[in-house]
């Protein structure tokens, strides 16, 4: 329990801080003045990831009748942005960052509002419940300001007074921050008991559905830009963060809040190659699309 207590609120946040100002780096000044003066770009990634993401969800669940508290968890990690990881995957396959951690940004002060709307209507038309999700606004701006907009500030102010040291680290870093996140998710993995094992039949029930959510939430994410005439940068880029979702806030919120293993289960097996999939899809898209 102790060493499981200093994982997660230590080693685990100060980690993701460290990932986000590596990426931070990676931007300039003009980068965030072009994305406030374009503010077209967040509104269309904002409407995919907010808006029609959920609504792909719940017609996955309706129309192919998964079982109420799978459909459930189904909607769960519609509704939880990707924050740090696909933050990541865009800079891995060199996406606008500036753009994606706007958008994380804005989705994380968003999501504080619509997670408990959204997962209040899910439970109520699946599984014809009633319950009350509380996530607290101050905790949720808190970890908003220190493990994204301040590290990734700090790392904005590095590149613009010292570029040079900036541009140096800008490659080995492409390899240090997944290797970062792997440790995240593999300390989450083996020391948070609680979304303990899923046995190999359970699994491949959910596969498909949590597969069929990924490759449609990207290939909207992709498209929807498209049809607003957002530039291919911008389009693949909103595309990996609709198409990644944060699958253990998705378990927090299954596990803690609504105290139901079987709903986390849909976000642990989404979790288990979702970081890949988006990354083969992302890389996919810059090069052929």
């Amino acid at each position: 329990m102790i060493t499981t207590n200093i994982f997660t609120e230590i080693f685990l946040p100060i980690t993701l801080a460290v990932i986000t100002l590596g990426l931070g780096l990676s931007i300039s000044v003009k980068d965030i003045r072009n994305i406030l003066v374009q503010p077209k770009n967040i509104s269309v990634g904002l409407l995919s990831q907010l808006v029609l993401l959920p609504i792909i969800a719940f017609a996955i669940a309706w129309v192919t009748g998964l079982r109420a508290e799978l459909a459930v968890g189904l909607v769960l990690i519609a509704i939880c942005p990707g924050g740090a990881t696909s933050n990541l995957v865009n800079y891995m396959i060199r996406g606008n960052v500036a753009l994606s951690l706007s958008i994380t940004v804005v989705n994380g002060l968003i999501t504080i509002f619509t997670i408990p709307l959204i997962a209040k209507l899910a439970l109520d038309v699946f599984m014809h419940q009633d319950a009350r999700i509380q996530l607290s606004f101050l905790d949720a701006v808190g970890q908003i300001f220190m493990l994204t907009l301040l590290p990734a500030t700090v790392g904005i102010l590095i590149r613009q007074y010292r570029t040079e040291f900036a541009n140096k680290l800008e490659n080995p870093l492409r390899y240090i921050l997944p290797v970062l996140l792997f440790m995240v998710y593999g300390g989450v993995l083996f020391l948070e008991r609680g979304d303990g094992a899923i046995d190999l039949a359970m699994f491949f029930r959910i596969l498909p559905y949590t597969l069929a959510l990924n490759i449609l939430a990207y290939i909207s994410g992709f498209y929807v830009p498209r049809y607003f005439g957002l530039k291919k940068r911008n389009q693949f880029t909103i595309a990996v963060e609709v198409g990644l979702q944060n699958s253990t806030l998705a378990i927090f919120v299954a596990t803690r809040l609504l105290d139901n293993y079987t709903i986390a289960l849909v976000a642990v097996v989404y979790g288990s190659f979702s970081f890949f999939t988006t990354w083969a899809f992302g890389y996919l898209s810059r090069k052929y699309l």
